[in-house]
């Protein structure tokens, strides 16, 4: 990308007070079903500490908040973070926090059960996406649940269903650096061509190396 990240900060917090209502509209069927998932996949137990990286207004964060024991929101943007943390007020939802923080460097050094991140790492080039895969793995979550524009089919559709904002990557590109960061993939959710959900669970923790299975489950079939 060629943004920096004060000026993608910058543009997010320039449309904090409206992102809600952009995104939650019928017009955002895809990103709508993205979030559904990965709250779905999140399933927090009530002891759990979940990280949402990206949390923007904190629509995912709150979602998990009844569910879980403490849930942490961190992004780039100061406006996001103002309006998730407003939500949380008037909602009266007290078992969350927001603050500053990137992929690279989540500014949380707490114990982490879940991570989840929706419509966020695509605005990482490649390379740092497999540095902050790698600082997520460091964090020692048991699953990570990452919804985001990822390429199922050509990386270069005929019709892209994005602008020049987002960085997509290929489902197997992100396969294989969560594979090398210790985690398998036990779920890969189709959304859309362009669109996905990966669920994954670190080895060593909540699954066992030796009874990993080399199956996923894509658009509710099992693929090797």
């Amino acid at each position: 990308m060629d943004e920096s990240l004060e000026e993608l900060a910058d543009r997010f917090s320039q449309i904090a007070d409206r992102y809600d209502e952009k995104h939650g509209s019928e017009e955002k069927p895809v990103y709508n079903a993205c979030a559904s998932l990965v709250i779905e996949h999140a399933a927090p137990h009530p002891d759990d500490v979940v990280l949402d990286l990206g949390t923007g207004t904190g629509v995912i964060a709150l979602a998990l908040a009844g569910d879980a024991d403490y849930v942490v929101g961190r992004d780039i943007s100061d406006g996001m973070i103002e309006q998730a943390r407003s939500k949380a007020a008037d909602s009266g939802i007290e078992n969350v926090e927001f603050g500053y923080g990137e992929f690279r460097d989540p500014r949380y050094d707490g114990n982490v059960d879940i991570i989840v991140s929706n419509f966020a790492l695509h605005h990482l080039p490649d390379e740092e996406k497999r540095e902050a895969i790698e600082v997520i793995a460091d964090l020692g979550p048991r699953r990570l649940v990452l919804g985001d524009a990822m390429f199922f089919g050509s990386s270069n559709p005929e019709e892209p269903l994005f602008d020049h904002g987002v960085d997509a990557a290929t489902v197997g590109m992100l396969v294989d650096v969560l594979t090398d960061a210790g985690f398998v993939i036990t779920t890969a959710e189709r959304v859309h061509d362009q669109v996905g959900v990966l669920v994954a669970e670190k080895i060593g923790n909540a699954v066992e190396q030796d009874t990993v299975s080399a199956e996923v489950t894509i658009d509710g079939d099992t693929q090797k």
